[in-house]
């Protein structure tokens, strides 16, 4: 199971989603960088269970990280930075019975196909969106390096929830910042009807996905390498490491595919002196390395497979086929918390590429 992601800084993430803690370990971060941890706490708060969050799950959890090494004075050592957050409130035997009877949508099956009933299936255990939590930690980390580094500003808004869709960020260099919210969404009559989609499918015991935008304005160009070593994929690679992540998009996306080269090449032009393009299609990029455009990117997150409607599956024991009805307690959308986690994934993966900009 590798759960460590990077090249120039490198994340582990440990624990379980119903194991007495959870947490990551940084390496090959710079030292001397000033951290805000009231910032991050902030940050994590965004994410937490049980928060304000529409249709985020009954858990609730503080989700305090406590730093155990990595900063002194309130500045980077250059040192591994370890992070830890306990999980105090679990409810481990609503999933009792999962590994004979698989939930829909989970990895209940392929765990056990792949561990052999030796993987913790409490809360998921590993495969957890709980793990996001000190994903996020790191994130939140990487955000504060980039703006004392370069200067490059990271954040995001939700432009989908099930049917109900918002402006993409594509063709603003300067975008309206979000107003703080579930949604992070300038327009709050859209913010409003995102709320309501997501509670109509909580009345009728199911869920909805949605999809999350998230820009970095600020990233230098020149940054970045071409094949297999391009910040496209960093990031990709880090969004698929969130459970509920089933597609990853830059600039205009899969759009691209029904236009011709003329409207969607990005063509260069000088304005007020400086060197940009006239157009965002390619998100930011070209040829794995970043132009100058602000980085634009989206992410689209599944309907959460755990809902109250009664599903079929099968007994793995009698080899038998069964229905299942999940009890516990489950997000109705998983999109308005996982808004920061993709930000952060964002962040991580230009600081891993700034760091290795001289190479």
């Amino acid at each position: 199971m590798g759960s460590t992601w990077g090249n120039r800084i490198r994340i582990s993430v440990f624990g379980e989603s119903h194991g007495p803690a959870i947490g990551v370990v940084i390496d090959g971060l710079p030292s001397g960088v000033v951290i805000d941890e009231s910032k991050i706490v902030k940050e994590m708060q965004r994410r937490a269970p049980g928060g304000s969050q529409a249709g985020s799950t009954p858990r609730k959890e503080a989700d305090l990280p406590t730093i155990l090494s990595g900063i002194y004075n309130g500045k980077t050592t250059g040192t591994p930075l370890a992070m830890e957050i306990l999980n105090t409130n679990t409810h481990s035997s609503d999933y009792d019975g999962f590994t004979v009877t698989p939930r829909p949508g989970h990895a209940d099956y392929t765990a056990r196909l792949r561990y052999k009933m030796s993987n913790d299936p409490r809360g998921g255990g590993h495969f957890s969106g709980r793990l996001t939590a000190p994903v996020l930690f790191a994130g939140a980390v990487a955000k504060q390096i980039l703006s004392a580094k370069c200067g490059t500003q990271v954040y995001g808004h939700i432009i989908r929830i099930g049917r109900i869709a918002a402006p993409s960020w594509e063709e603003d260099e300067s975008p309206v910042i979000p107003a703080e919210g579930a949604f992070a969404q300038e327009n709050t009559a859209v913010a409003s009807r995102m709320s309501e989609e997501i509670e109509a499918a909580r009345l009728e015991n199911d869920s909805v996905g949605g999809i999350v935008e998230v820009m970095a304005t600020g990233f230098p160009g020149g940054i970045g390498s071409p094949m297999w070593d391009t910040v496209e994929s960093s990031f990709a690679q880090l969004m698929f490491g969130v459970p509920a992540v089933k597609g990853v998009s830059f600039g205009s996306g899969f759009e691209v595919a029904s236009r011709r080269g003329s409207q969607n090449n990005d063509h260069l032009m000088f304005r007020d002196g400086k060197l940009r393009m006239t157009t965002n299609h390619g998100g930011g990029f070209e040829g794995g390395i970043s132009n100058g455009m602000p980085v634009l990117a989206q992410v689209a997150f599944k309907p959460t497979p755990s809902i109250g409607l009664e599903q079929d599956t099968v007994d793995l024991d009698a080899k038998d086929n069964v229905k299942i009805q999940i009890k516990g307690r489950h997000d109705a959308c998983i999109v308005p918390r996982a808004l920061p986690v993709a930000e952060g994934c964002l962040a991580l993966a230009l600081l891993d590429a700034y760091m290795g900009k001289v190479d």
